[in-house]
């Protein structure tokens, strides 16, 4: 059953009065009262959903929400609090602590013991607390002393602790889509009572697009934005506030796309380019590299990867891509940006380009595998220098062909320990 909005604690009650939903922001007033509001993450909250129906039905168990910023999850906190009757009570890592928690856990015990009600902590950027803080959640989680709503914008399997992590489901929100965006803009623009529907704004379809690509999967961002521009737009003689793209623009300025060098992101951007080159995507990997470029990414890291990928990738199906990538590596170190964009485009179309073969690293890998597996395996004798008479009467050198004076001994020569002597560790691939 749904809670009537008084009933809903605190933290999420917004003060009744049109000017309060005037004042307050437009991401604020236009945040989603019901499921039926709340776009772009069908896949979790649609209407069979399982997670949607244990939210209606007020059976959720602990759960963290893990996506990036705007995407949702302090909204979804805000529709379990509208159907829950457990008290719903938020807790900030940015501007609490453990001493704060502890009274909580006292307060929830004591109400579960009065009246059986049960407690649901929702935390806000649960991730802020290091692994000790975290530790204190667990008992009461495992007790069912709390019910956990977690929000974070980091990877849980790195910022959340194993054992918090295997009590609690966790629900992946993804960043929205363009077509969730338009939405979600439509709806501010039009709605008489939260919305911007008096401001009588009217997008051009260039700058509608611009703005949706500006709000780069965040909600939020997205409202912000389409808030300032609207009331920053004069109005025309009819009243009417037409936005075009160069207004839009010159109203906003650039904004750097969702990209932090030291978090996920930044993994999963040069993955995808990696993979791209890879595939002999070159349309693919030029696109990665500009999201890289335009976010501010160290060109020096792009060529090393770029270096790598050459050996590892390539290999001998086009020795020259070593070649290429080191001389791309000099030239960003000798340019510097922005030229030196030209040069990296020119090693990342060319890699792409090429034959792929991966031989020399796979030989390597089982090599490497081979010799942990095996130990220090002796040097056959005909393989060692003879350097003193003891050693030469030992057998060291014995037997051993030099190869200018007898060339059999290229392929008939055994180079490996008797243990590995059928070893093939290199199977490069026939030339197409």
């Amino acid at each position: 059953m749904t809670r009537s909005r008084d009933q809903v604690p605190d933290l999420f009650t917004t003060p009744e009065g049109p000017q309060n939903a005037v004042e307050g922001p437009l991401a604020e007033r236009m945040r989603p009262r019901e499921f039926a509001d709340f776009v772009g993450q069908d896949e979790i909250v649609g209407s069979d959903c399982p997670l949607r129906k244990a939210i209606e039905a007020d059976r959720l168990s602990s759960v963290i929400f893990w996506g990036p910023p705007g995407s949702g999850k302090t909204t979804l906190a805000h529709l379990i609090a509208r159907h829950t009757k457990a008290q719903f009570i938020h807790f900030s890592a940015v501007t609490s602590g453990v001493p704060e928690l502890r009274m909580i856990i006292k307060a929830a015990e004591q109400r579960r013991a009065s009246n059986g009600q049960r407690t649901m902590l929702f935390v806000d950027e649960i991730h802020r607390f290091n692994k000790a803080q975290q530790d204190a959640f667990l008992p009461h989680v495992e007790r069912g002393t709390i019910i956990l709503v977690g929000a974070t914008t980091e990877n849980p399997s790195f910022e959340i602790i194993s054992p918090l992590l295997s009590r609690s489901l966790v629900v992946v929100l993804k960043p929205l889509t363009e077509e969730a965006l338009g939405q979600i803009l439509n709806r501010a623009l039009t709605d008489a009572e939260q919305g911007l529907d008096k401001w009588k704004a009217r997008f051009l379809p260039d700058a509608r697009q611009r703005l949706i690509a500006f709000g780069n999967g965040d909600a939020r961002a997205l409202l912000t934005s389409l808030e300032f521009v609207v009331t920053q737009t004069p109005a025309g003689p009819d009243g009417t506030r037409v936005i075009d793209a160069a207004w839009l623009e010159s109203a906003l300025g650039k904004k750097a796309l969702r990209y932090d060098k030291a978090g996920e992101e930044h993994y999963n951007v040069i993955s995808a380019y990696i993979k791209s080159l890879r595939d002999s995507d070159a349309n693919g990997a030029l696109y990665w590299l500009a999201r890289m470029l335009d976010a501010g990414e160290d060109p020096k890291f792009i060529a090393r990867r770029m270096v790598i990928f050459a050996s590892e990738d390539i290999g001998n199906a086009d020795p020259m891509a070593l070649l290429v990538a080191t001389s791309v590596a000099q030239a960003v170190q000798f340019v510097g940006l922005p030229e030196a964009q030209i040069n990296l485009a020119q090693g990342t179309t060319y890699l792409a380009s090429r034959p792929k073969d991966n031989a020399s690293y796979i030989g390597l890998l089982e090599a490497l595998k081979d010799a942990k597996t095996h130990g220090n395996l002796a040097v056959p004798l005909h393989l060692r220098n003879a350097v003193t008479s003891l050693m030469r009467d030992l057998g060291y050198g014995a037997d051993y062909r030099y190869v200018h004076d007898d060339p059999r001994a290229r392929t008939e020569q055994i180079h490996l320990p008797a243990p590995l002597k059928d070893r093939r560790y290199y199977r490069p691939r026939p030339p197409e």
